[in-house]
C-alpha cells in the first residue's frame, strides 16, 4: 500500500491508548476501516486486524489472521512481528508448542531489531511448557550485549544453562 495509508494505520495505532477496554470494538473498526481499503488479497488486511484483536485481547481472534496474513505471503519486518506475535497469542491459548516450532526458526534467520522480541516471546513459550531453563537461557543471551558490564560472564552463563551437565566417572 501507499505511505499515506502506512501513515493513516501508523496513527490509528498511536491512538489506540485513546480506547479503553470498554471501546475496544471502536479501536477495531477503526483498524476494518483502513483494511477494507486494501486489495482483497493483501496480506496486510488480515495482519492489521490480527493485531487489533491481538491487542484488545482476543488472542483466538488473532491467531486465524496471522496464519491469514503469513500465508498471504507477509514477509520481511511485518512477516517476523506476525510470527512473534502469533507465537504470543498461541501460547495465550494454550498452544505454546506450536509458537515455539514458528519462532525457532527465527533465532536463525536475519538479525534486526526484533531479535530480542522473538527471543522473550519463545522464553516465554518455553516457560508455558515447563522448559524454564531454555527460556532463561535465551532471555540472558539476548540481554548479555546491552549490559555496561559482565557481557561474557551473561553469555556464558546462558550457554551453561542448556549445557548437559557434566558426568562424574
Amino acid at each position: 500500500m501507499d505511505q499515506d495509508w502506512e501513515n493513516r494505520v501508523s496513527a490509528a495505532w498511536a491512538s489506540f491508548d485513546d480506547y479503553p477496554e470498554e471501546r475496544a470494538a471502536e479501536f477495531r473498526a477503526l483498524i476494518d476501516g483502513l483494511v477494507a481499503e486494501l486489495p482483497d488479497n493483501s496480506p496486510l488486511g488480515p495482519f492489521e486486524q490480527a493485531c487489533a484483536w491481538d491487542s484488545t485481547g482476543h488472542s483466538d481472534r488473532a491467531v486465524p489472521l496471522y496464519r491469514e496474513a503469513l500465508a498471504r505471503g507477509l514477509s520481511g519486518y511485518k512477516g517476523r512481528r506476525a510470527k512473534i506475535q502469533m507465537s504470543s497469542s498461541l501460547r495465550n491459548v494454550g498452544r505454546a508448542e506450536e509458537g515455539v516450532a514458528l519462532l525457532t526458526p527465527e533465532l536463525d534467520g536475519p538479525s534486526d531489531e526484533l531479535d530480542d522480541a522473538v527471543r522473550a516471546t519463545l522464553a516465554l513459550c518455553l516457560s508455558s511448557l515447563g522448559r524454564d531453563r531454555e527460556g532463561l537461557a535465551l532471555v540472558l543471551g539476548a540481554l548479555a550485549p546491552h549490559l555496561p558490564r559482565y557481557q561474557r560472564s551473561m553469555a556464558n552463563y546462558a550457554r551453561a544453562l542448556t549445557e548437559p551437565e557434566p558426568q562424574e566417572v
